[in-house]
């Protein structure tokens, strides 16, 4: 192992005890690996199409997703993550995006 990897690893093992001991805040977001992109999107009550439209993804991209042929990558995930926790916000968000524009 390099030094520059032990390096890394006790980093972040010294930030996870950290945490664990309430000393500090996390650094990053914790994204799963893994989200249930039917349940996030059957919480919207939207069809596959209405999501994808809604929030910017292709009704492919969302089929692909839900039928485990593939799985949404890095900084998609923490957007499906907000989308999960307050869709209705993020709706208002794009709104107002849109208003903005048109001003």
């Amino acid at each position: 192992m390099s030094k520059k990897a032990f390096d890394k690893i006790a980093a972040g093992l010294n930030e996870a005890i950290g945490i664990a001991r309430g000393e500090i805040k996390p650094a990053r977001l914790h994204v799963p690996a893994e989200l249930d992109i039917r349940a996030i999107r059957a919480k919207t009550g939207l069809s596959q199409a209405d999501f994808a439209y809604q929030f910017g993804f292709t009704a492919d991209q969302i089929k692909a997703w839900e039928q485990g042929r593939s799985r949404p990558l890095g900084g998609v995930r923490a957007y499906l993550m907000m989308i999960d926790i307050d869709h209705e916000a993020v709706s208002r968000i794009f709104e107002q995006g849109r208003q903005h524009k048109a001003a």
